[in-house]
């Protein structure tokens, strides 16, 4: 029987000042003024059309991401909270997140998104060198991002982030750890550090930048994890590190396979039907024009996750964390019988992939090494 987990929302906004080479969200480079009283009328009015999906649940948690937040006025960002708040209740001590390019930061802001019920803030580093932020087409300068950093450590914010890229174009194993300790050295509690993509549709996928050769990628992993982990930071995802803690809960839900409503241009969502004994995803229409455009319904795509794909989703989302899995959570959170994990999870095991004991399965350094050769059992299964 399907179970109700935790419910998050995921909160799109669009607009950025330029669109990065590398970047494959739906964002929109700023050409006029952000339509902000528009935008957070439509954002609740979507909101206010997905109730139903809720179920009767709290919020866990409230992602704001973009494009660029930041851009939007504390007095906007007030607004939109407390409008979602009216909406739908929250949990007690419930996590609020808002994106941040250090390029629209300036004194006082931080302190203003706090005040507007804001606790975690995430600013989007990426490098402390000028010349791969030139080349990643950032809009702002090492010192920008410095003083970001110190502005969310002394607002008294519950917890921030910062991201911070590696394997970038030409980048030398001593620029990628220097980078890492230009990060440490601002103490965030929370470190997304992941390697630089090319994804499909974007100006780096058309003209690709010369990117390091796989074995100085490698030694970037190993060495810079070995520092983080000797500065007191725990992976506990893929690419996310943390002081004990400060684990992004948002994330949390996301990967742990809960539920979580997207409201904006182009936002997706995933929500569990158990009187229906389906599990839907949701897209909503992706272009600000259209998102604004009068009488226009903002859902633009519904579907069911197919029963043989579920397996699957799971797992891609499980596995990204360290963590032991509950071995009750697949069907609760599935509604599939345990018998469709037979045989995957007895080959996943006789390679030396996975182990289980009564309650948990674990992936091991042998599956952590060949997640893609783990996940492929489940395809289809």
């Amino acid at each position: 029987m399907l179970q109700l987990p935790p419910l998050s929302l995921y909160v799109h906004i669009p607009w950025c000042v330029q669109k990065c080479p590398y970047c494959d969200f739906n964002s929109h480079a700023l050409k006029d003024t952000i339509p902000e009283q528009a935008y957070v009328d439509a954002l609740l009015d979507d909101l206010g059309q997905d109730l139903h999906l809720a179920q009767g649940r709290r919020l866990h948690s409230i992602f704001i991401g973009g494009g660029t937040p930041s851009l939007l006025s504390p007095e906007a960002i007030a607004r939109l909270l407390t409008g979602i708040g009216r909406l739908l209740p929250f949990e007690e001590d419930m996590e609020i997140t808002l994106e941040a390019n250090p390029g629209t930061v300036e004194a006082g802001r931080f302190r203003g998104f706090r005040e507007a019920g804001v606790n975690r803030i995430s600013i989007g580093v990426q490098s402390f060198q000028p010349d791969q932020l030139a080349r990643l087409g950032r809009i702002h300068d090492p010192e920008q991002a410095r003083f970001a950093a110190r502005e969310a450590a002394g607002v008294g914010l519950r917890t921030f982030n910062l991201d911070l890229m590696h394997g970038l174009p030409e980048q030398r194993l001593e620029d990628a750890l220097q980078d890492l300790e230009q990060a440490l050295s601002l103490a965030p509690p929370h470190l997304s550090w992941y390697q630089l993509t090319i994804e499909p549709n974007t100006p780096f996928a058309s003209r690709p930048p010369a990117l390091p050769e796989d074995e100085v990628l490698a030694d970037i992993y190993e060495q810079g994890h070995a520092l983080l982990l000797a500065r007191g930071y725990r992976q506990y995802e893929v690419s996310a590190y943390a002081r004990p803690g400060h684990e992004a809960r948002h994330n949390l839900n996301y990967w742990r396979f809960g539920d979580y409503l997207g409201i904006g241009c182009g936002a997706h969502g995933k929500i569990t039907l158990p009187l229906e004994g389906k599990l839907v995803r949701t897209v909503k229409v992706k272009h600000p024009k259209g998102y604004l455009e009068p009488g226009r319904p903002y859902l633009d795509q519904y579907w069911p996750i197919a029963p043989q794909d579920l397996s699957l989703e799971y797992f891609m989302n499980r596995l990204r964390l360290f963590e032991p899995i509950p071995r009750d959570e697949f069907c609760r959170l599935t509604g599939l019988a345990p018998e469709r994990l037979a045989a995957p999870l007895s080959e996943a095991m006789r390679l030396e992939l996975l182990i289980e004991d009564e309650q948990h399965w674990r992936v091991t350094p042998l599956g952590r090494r060949f997640l893609n050769r783990l996940l492929d059992l489940f395809i289809g299964d």
